[in-house]
């Protein structure tokens, strides 16, 4: 009897834990070992709780989560049945994303969405339904104002009433600029909003007015070119009648007619445009300001970067300027940092002499303010942003696409590649449609990185070996050119690898570093690209490698609403999922304990600006015993670069499936 109860014990608990063991399985079975039809159920689960659950849609990382699910059901089998429905899916829930975050961004992945249903999948019945989405986009439609637009709208008002009130203000032309720069922000906060048609006539009254002051006639056509746009912008506002008025000359202005003589025009006129560029520096300039340090730019013919270093932060406002032939000035923009004073070893005039800028100057503006003046000869567009620790202020100019085999050679370092290309690597090339690929060893010099559990191991040394191993591989098998950031131990700041993936042309950019927490007992790999931050994690790891605060994080996506619009981050998105899946796959194949982190997102500096699919590889725990050791292994480094290998190739397949058309004659031809 004993025996029998024992036993029937025995059959209890282990039916026990088969059951805990089962509902533990479930809960985290990875994506790719469902089916997919199996994934797009679990994804309709998702998106039909979160319908359901007001408070947790005000989270954007609510809606990426459930947008992964159906991402991952296309992802499972992209040949398969259910890949259009898992596309089409995804896209709805980034329009209704977008609802919420008014990010381009977010409608722009929706659109891709819609458009890869319709080029890989004509026949599926969910063309039909992405061509009525696309459609339905491209009508005109009135939406609500975007949050935070009326507070800036407010603020603007509000400077403009005190500049109208106070006669001294308004004989300085910074004061005109400053309010000038307020309504500005309102119109970028929201440019095709209810407000922006407002925002831009105010910006061509205040420029009516300190024409009136300066009786300069670039400040009345920059006034001009304002009520312009108001009227070809927003033809049935009424602020739109208003901008015709002054085009015709009938409104009211904001000060004294333009041909009346006025005592206070030649006191703004000291202050014009890029004069003071080539002004001494100021001997009474006041203690505690903030010291402008240096310039630095990269350059290729289609794009420019220029960095403006300072000691710490300050405000700074910038203004395309038009050319002006009168005057013999070509078009150019300038920066203005406040509170701000030259330093004395600075170089104050740089020659660039590219196809788009012809020099860089800096002069001290007033006592307490500096200016940086940009010669351009052309430009299809540009960007300016600021990053911290320290403080300095990014401008990318990009002209007209231009064709990489029409392009020059990079005015700004080219880094060797690790050798030569294999025959008839270049006829793969035009197949591939990725020809360069740029792979970036993240810190060095000074910047050791994450230090290793083991004595004297280094992220800095680690990263470079890998580095180099992932390069080599990147020549012999996917046969396409490999550039490294760095190829010794050097320093270099964030914003310059960047800078040398956009002048290297390269069409992937691949960023290698280790992980590290104080939790020895953490482990695993995890893939990062260009986004806003979705939890705690990812905003510790952005703030580690960027190397400043996780307040500064949350800053810094301020900048991201405008950088995003051409961030490659739909690409980026796919790059980092199939790199992070072979990457996992291959490792747990070849060790133990190998555990998959996921794909996330975060604003990562040296991610910004990238013109090409770029992500950051977080390839193990160096903070981590058993990883580190690993690490510092030649059989680890070898099997995580295959890892990387196998998940580039098979974005190259997915987006250019041509791509290995010519291997059997290429393989046959090499014997």
């Amino acid at each position: 009897m004993q025996q029998r109860a024992n036993k029937s014990l025995s059959s209890t608990i282990i039916r026990l834990l088969t059951l805990t063991l089962l509902t533990h399985m479930a809960m985290v079975w990875p994506a790719w070992a469902m089916t997919p039809k199996e994934q797009y159920y679990r994804a309709e689960k998702a998106y039909a709780a979160l319908k359901k659950n007001v408070r947790h849609q005000k989270y954007r990382d609510r809606w990426l989560a459930c947008i992964e699910k159906y991402q991952n059901v296309y992802r499972l089998d992209p040949s398969g049945p259910w890949a259009a429905a898992g596309l089409y899916k995804s896209g709805i829930l980034y329009l209704e994303l977008h609802r919420r975050s008014f990010l381009d961004a977010d409608q722009k992945e929706a659109v891709d969405a819609f458009q890869r249903v319709i080029q890989r999948y004509p026949k599926s019945r969910y063309t039909p339904k992405s061509r009525s989405q696309l459609a339905d986009l491209d009508k005109p439609a009135a939406r609500p104002r975007k949050p935070g637009t009326a507070r800036h709208l407010k603020k603007a008002h509000a400077e403009y009433n005190q500049l109208m009130a106070n006669a001294e203000k308004q004989k300085y032309r910074d004061q005109w600029e400053n309010c000038v720069d307020r309504f500005q922000t309102a119109y970028r906060s929201d440019a095709s909003g209810p407000d922006a048609a407002e925002s831009l006539y105010m910006i061509g009254l205040l420029f009516k007015g300190l024409s009136d002051k300066s009786h300069r006639e670039a400040d009345l056509d920059q006034a001009m070119e304002y009520f312009r746009r108001v009227k070809a912008e927003f033809p049935g506002s009424a602020f739109a009648d208003k901008a015709d008025a002054e085009l015709a000359g009938n409104g009211s202005g904001t000060a004294a007619a333009i041909d009346a003589p006025d005592p206070l025009a030649s006191i703004i006129s000291q202050n014009q445009e890029d004069q003071e560029a080539d002004m001494p520096d100021s001997p009474l300039q006041p203690a505690g300001l903030v010291t402008v340090q240096g310039l630095r730019f990269w350059s290729n013919p289609s794009y420019t970067r220029i960095v403006i270093d300072a000691d710490q932060e300050t405000r700074f406002s910038h203004r395309l300027l038009k050319k002006d032939p009168a005057i013999k000035k070509p078009q150019r923009l300038y920066i203005d940092l406040s509170k701000s004073r030259l330093g004395r070893d600075i170089q104050k005039f740089v020659p660039i002499n590219d196809e788009l800028l012809s020099d860089a100057r800096a002069g001290q503006y007033t006592g307490e303010s500096v200016r940086i003046v940009v010669d351009i000869k052309s430009f299809k567009t540009y960007k300016i942003f600021s990053l911290k620790n320290p403080f300095r202020i990014v401008l990318d100019v990009w002209g007209e696409d231009t064709d990489r085999q029409a392009v020059g050679p990079s005015t700004s370092p080219a880094q060797p590649s690790t050798g030569r290309l294999p025959p008839g690597a270049i006829a793969r090339q035009l197949a591939l449609g990725v020809s360069r690929i740029v792979i970036d060893p993240g810190h060095g010099g000074k910047d050791y990185g994450a230090p290793g559990y083991l004595k004297g191991v280094h992220e800095k040394d680690v990263v470079l070996q890998i580095a180099k191993r992932l390069a080599r591989k990147v020549e012999t098998e996917l046969n396409c050119d490999a550039v490294l950031t760095r190829t010794t131990d050097r320093y270099l700041t964030l914003e310059e690898r960047t800078a040398i993936a956009n002048t290297q042309n390269a069409d992937l950019f691949i960023s290698i570093h280790t992980n590290a927490v104080r939790d020895k007992r953490a482990y695993g790999i995890e893939t990062f690209f260009l986004n806003l931050a979705t939890d705690e994690d990812a905003i510790r790891v952005a703030a580690r490698e960027n190397a400043t605060s996780a307040k500064n994080i949350s800053d810094l996506e301020t900048i991201l609403n405008d950088l995003m619009q051409n961030a490659k981050i739909s690409e980026s998105s796919r790059l980092a999922a199939m790199v992070q899946q072979e990457m996992y796959l291959h490792l747990k194949n070849n060790f133990s304990h190998i555990r998959s982190k996921g794909v996330k997102q975060a604003p990562f500096y040296v991610l910004l600006g990238a013109q090409m699919p770029a992500l950051l590889v977080e390839t193990s725990f160096i903070s981590n015993p058993r990883e580190c050791k690993r690490l510092t292994s030649a059989e680890y480094q070898e099997e995580l670069c295959d890892g990387i290998i196998r998940g580039i190739r098979k974005y190259i397949k997915e987006t250019s499936p041509t791509a290995y058309f010519y291997q059997p004659a290429e393989r046959d031809k090499n014997g």
